[in-house]
């Protein structure tokens, strides 16, 4: 959030409209985070049980990342203003249906149509980011929206619990509806509109199919389904509220991550950010392994995890639209944002198996292993050649 007072509005970094969309993705982002523990939870209660508890977790990943395979075609027919607003319709307004759903199958279907809402407004937010940024201060701007994500999920997910607790159900349900919905009334004053330009989008598979796209992705998967596996059941691993708990470890790992994300922001402007993938990887798995311990290595690794994962987040959100056209700025925001929420869904899903059968510190050495394993792409990708430029996008397999 740099900017003196001589700068041009091209150079200056906080323009208005960054600033609003900022405001809106905090917003948004404290809505989803305030109902993500609160809904399973809620689930349960209701007569779901632990598996209902999944399913509804589940449920939303799946309509999220469904609906993200088809956003670049549906920002090509309506444009960003108009998506956004429905994006966040279908994210908020469902969540005022959460009090009269009595019955695990109800709670299911709102949230599945919840997931719809917030597959939109992911895509959105990283490609609007992407289009309002001032030259080469994109990565600076893509740093600065991970902080605006960054910091309801540090702190919101833990307040919707609290509130749970101390005003009920219908309070949360009442926040995480109306936050959302703040997106919906400022949409048309973000004023993006890429259709205008008139050429066609690739679709997401497509784009999936470009090698140079599909070899970051590739890396930020495996640190994803390793975010996945903290997240499930770190909580489980330690429990409680001391120090040395999942509750202080999360939040570790969650002030890292803000940190180091927003610095790898601005060293991708100025540098490769390629040459951040090594190191991340590295610290990510370093800090998965020493999470299987107690006490200060708890939190040491949480804070190596977090630093780590941090870099390979805005690193590879760098990578994915520098090798896309302009154009396609829609495209690559789904194409990073589905590798997020699959690479979670998928680490959860795997490592839970694993826990299952041999308990939590095998399913901890194998995401570290995956970590690792993830380090042979960087040289291929370097083999490829010297980054295409976005105005002649790649098409190598």
């Amino acid at each position: 959030m740099r900017g003196a007072m001589g700068e041009t509005e091209k150079g200056t970094l906080l323009t208005p409209r960054l600033a609003l969309l900022g405001a809106v993705t905090c917003a948004t982002f404290a809505g989803f985070q305030m109902l993500l523990s609160v809904v399973p939870l809620y689930a349960e209660s209701v007569g779901g049980g632990s598996s209902g508890a999944g399913l509804a977790t589940a449920a939303f990943m799946l309509t999220t990342v469904l609906t993200q395979v088809w956003m670049p075609r549906a920002l090509d027919l309506l444009g960003y203003r108009v998506v956004l607003a429905v994006g966040s319709l279908l994210l908020g307004l469902p969540a005022f249906l959460y009090a009269a759903a009595g019955t695990l199958a109800a709670v299911l279907a709102v949230t599945l149509v919840r997931g719809i809402g917030f597959g939109v407004v992911t895509v959105v937010f990283a490609a609007t980011v992407a289009e309002l940024a001032p030259p080469g201060r994109r990565g600076e701007a893509l740093g600065l929206l991970g902080v605006a994500i960054a910091v309801p999920t540090i702190f919101c997910n833990s307040l919707g619990l609290w509130l749970v607790d101390h005003s009920g159900y219908r309070t949360v349900f009442l926040l995480g509806g109306i936050l959302p919905l703040l997106g919906q009334a400022s949409a048309l004053g973000l004023r993006v509109d890429a259709s205008a330009r008139g050429e066609s989008t690739a679709g997401f598979l497509a784009g999936l199919g470009r090698g140079l796209l599909l070899r970051p992705l590739l890396v930020f998967f495996a640190s994803t389904m390793a975010a996945g596996l903290l997240w499930t059941f770190l909580p489980i691993l330690a429990p409680g509220t001391g120090l040395f708990s999942a509750v202080s470890a999360l939040l570790f790992m969650g002030l890292a991550g803000t940190a180091s994300r927003w610095w790898a922001g601005r060293f991708g402007d100025r540098r490769d950010p390629r040459l951040l993938l090594t190191p991340g990887l590295l610290a990510a798995a370093v800090g998965v392994l020493a999470m299987t311990q107690k006490g200060p290595l708890l939190l040491g690794g949480a804070l190596l995890f977090g630093c780590g994962f941090g870099l390979l987040q805005n690193a590879t959100l760098i990578l994915t639209m520098n090798r896309v056209k302009e154009r396609e700025y829609g495209l690559g925001s789904a194409l990073w944002n589905a590798a997020f929420d699959a690479g979670t869904g998928a680490g959860a899903f795997l490592f839970g198996y694993v826990i299952s059968l041999s308990g939590f510190a095998p399913a901890f050495y194998l995401a570290a292993a995956l970590l690792a394993l993830a380090l042979v792409v960087l040289p291929l990708d370097r083999l490829a050649g010297r980054e295409t430029p976005p105005e002649n996008p790649p098409d190598d397999p």
